[in-house]
């Protein structure tokens, strides 16, 4: 399970900032580098908005708790890893082209959210159970059906 978290976690980081950069080299071309005024419509979208408040939401959680906790507490560990599934997100969001902005609705960020809740459960549920167990079937299930509804959208 340690090595599936990590797996993520790395598959992640290299999305969002593209793997040449782990290797010294220049990126070819990326989405964080979105000409200014397309970055600025994309980020001042309402989805972007929802979704940066719940990562914003997350991160104070996790900086608070590790006042209190290390960083092997259950929560703190679930939190970490809501943010990199949210970061992802983020990026998709960064992605759009201009063009279709449109796309980029409250109902979309509120979807986005929830799809990232809703994953984070299943990663809670696969560290207590087997893939086959029903629990972790049901919330697979409610995954793939978050992950269809946003892919409807964004296309």
């Amino acid at each position: 399970m340690r090595s599936t978290l990590i797996f993520r976690f790395l598959s992640a980081v290299l999305f969002l900032f593209g793997g040449a950069a782990l290797f010294g080299q220049t990126p070819a071309k990326s989405n964080l580098s979105l000409p200014a005024n397309a970055a600025v419509l994309i980020r001042s979208s309402p989805a972007y908005s929802e979704v940066l408040l719940r990562k914003t939401e997350l991160e104070a959680d996790v900086e608070s708790l590790l006042m209190d906790y290390t960083e092997d507490f259950p929560k703190i560990q679930e939190d970490k890893y809501a943010l990199t599934v949210i970061g992802v997100e983020m990026s998709k969001l960064l992605a759009i082209k201009p063009g279709e902005a449109s796309k980029l609705t409250l109902a979309l960020g509120k979807l986005m959210v929830r799809k990232v809740e809703v994953e984070t459960e299943l990663w809670r549920l696969r560290k207590q159970y087997k893939d086959d167990h029903p629990e972790v079937k049901r919330a697979k299930k409610k995954a793939e059906i978050f992950e269809r509804a946003v892919n409807e959208i964004l296309g």
